[in-house]
């Protein structure tokens, strides 16, 4: 294999524009994946909310609210 001044020389450095398009590709995915995250989390807490609400509701049954006592007058 013949060395050629091509092989010999540095790398070409990637342009601004190209850092700047794989810095906000990588910050968009990062951002989209702890969107995802959190509904994901959301999603869970209001299942499980709605659970406990559900049987706090049957274990509770309606009552009756008791009427406070009127105020003594002097």
């Amino acid at each position: 294999m013949d060395m050629t001044k091509d092989m010999l020389s540095t790398p070409v450095k990637p342009s601004s524009q190209a850092k700047a398009a794989a810095t906000d590709s990588a910050a968009r995915t990062i951002i989209a994946s702890e969107v995802t995250a959190r509904e994901k989390k959301t999603a869970r807490l209001r299942a499980l909310r709605l659970e406990q609400e559900a049987v706090q509701e049957k274990a509770e049954p309606a009552a009756k609210k008791k009427k406070s006592p009127a105020a003594k007058k002097r």
